[in-house]
């Protein structure tokens, strides 16, 4: 399916290119969420004299997510959960835990979507995750995770 992007988009293309993606993901995430439009004739004359728009409401956005990113940037997380004497949880902790607990101490709303976790967090250690807001915009934080003491 070839389709005109809307929106910067990570690993595809940036505002106005025209590209190939699978029809799947294509009519179920790029065109349901008002990130693309098909390509045709008409949309791609739509796009060329919305261009402008889009690029400013891309930098707003960009600058909005900067700010966060420099807020969150480098900081440590702190989870107290119970695990085995090995060291390994009862449960590993998930992108929507990290989120909540990044909303509750630092009152930035950080997406679980946002968040990759390229190792599952289910060990007692520090751990760097990386956030990515924007397609040019990421912070990495740390995950400190701590064996509750039982008495």
């Amino acid at each position: 399916m070839e389709i005109i992007l809307l929106e910067n988009i990570i690993n595809l293309g940036n505002i106005g290119d025209k590209v190939e993606v699978k029809n799947g993901y294509g009519r179920n995430f790029l065109l349901k969420k008002g990130k693309a439009l098909r390509f045709n004739k008409e949309n791609l004359d739509y796009v060329t004299k919305k261009k402008d728009e889009l690029n400013k409401k891309n930098l707003e956005l960009k600058k909005k997510f900067k700010e966060t990113a420099q807020t969150i940037n480098n900081k440590i997380f702190n989870f107290k959960k119970e695990s085995k004497d090995n060291g390994d949880l009862y449960g590993s902790i998930k992108p929507k835990e990290i989120s909540t607990t990044i909303y509750n101490s630092a009152k930035l709303e950080v997406k679980p979507s946002q968040i990759i976790l390229k190792e599952e967090l289910n060990k007692i250690g520090k751990f760097i995750v990386e956030i990515k807001f924007h397609s040019e915009v990421s912070a990495k934080i740390t995950i400190k995770i701590d064996k509750i003491q039982s008495a």
